[in-house]
């Protein structure tokens, strides 16, 4: 008898805001879609930069993640079906962030995101959770769901700061939700090659966490940064540029 498949599904968690977080959950999307895979992302954040990124209205849909979480609406009439091609999304707006007040008192918060996607693991290869810049009940609930967490960080000063609390919060999780969540990998985005401070931020990270860093490095780009304002990923926004190129690097490390 076939085994069903059952998708990997990452969290893309940092509780800092502006590291690229919705800009590397839209184009790892696109480039492992690009290698025929299924997958399925999730816009956890209530700013909705991730939905607003693959071209869908925020503030027109009508049914989001925040039905599946509050109501018993059911997930599939929520997502919107190939907002680029072999890509689905279960779009957000600002509606989310009363989400969090609402579920006070509701029993078995945390685990609300994973029992409504349990079905869904068998129908996508990938499931991509982008998640609010905050440790804050959206967050684990990713992560509950999570078979593991990528965790982008910007090449600045400060990228350091508030990791370990992340990491923190990985292993709470893990010991008392998930016990299968693990550290996907960290990465590093807006890299500009010119500046001897992201190079000292790459070293720096690397010597407190060297084995769960990825080569691949997303440098600091022009057509990454503008890709979201047309609803397109690079992949078909600018296909051969390095930002490009580099999320695809990402996608093989991914892959594995």
């Amino acid at each position: 008898m076939k085994k069903e498949r059952m998708s990997r599904t990452i969290a893309i968690a940092n509780q800092k805001g502006g590291v690229g977080k919705s800009t590397t959950t839209i184009n790892l999307a696109a480039c492992l879609a690009e290698r025929n895979k299924k997958v399925l992302v999730i816009d956890s954040d209530p700013q909705g930069n991730t939905t607003s990124g693959f071209g869908v209205d925020k503030n027109e849909i009508e049914e989001t993640i925040y039905d599946v979480l509050i109501s018993d609406v059911d997930i599939k009439d929520c997502i919107v079906e190939n907002v680029v091609k072999n890509v689905d999304l279960l779009p957000s707006n600002v509606d989310l962030s009363a989400a969090e007040i609402e579920l006070i008192g509701v029993k078995e918060k945390e685990f609300i995101l994973e029992q409504k996607t349990r079905e869904l693991r068998t129908v996508y290869d990938y499931i991509l959770i982008d998640c609010p810049p905050s440790l804050s009940l959206l967050t684990v609930n990713a992560m509950t769901t999570a078979d593991s967490v990528l965790v982008p960080i910007q090449c600045e000063y400060y990228a350091l700061e508030g990791l370990s609390q992340l990491i923190h919060t990985v292993n709470l999780v893990r010991e008392r939700l998930n016990e299968r969540l693990d550290i996907e990998g960290i990465v590093f985005t807006m890299y500009d090659s010119r500046t001897n401070l992201s190079q000292q931020v790459v070293e720096n990270v690397k010597q407190h966490l060297g084995d769960d860093i990825y080569t691949t490095i997303i440098p600091r780009s022009i057509r990454l940064a503008e890709a979201p304002s047309y609803g397109q990923p690079i992949t078909i926004y600018d296909a051969k540029s390095s930002g490009a190129e580099a999320y695809r690097k990402l996608a093989d490390a991914v892959e594995g």
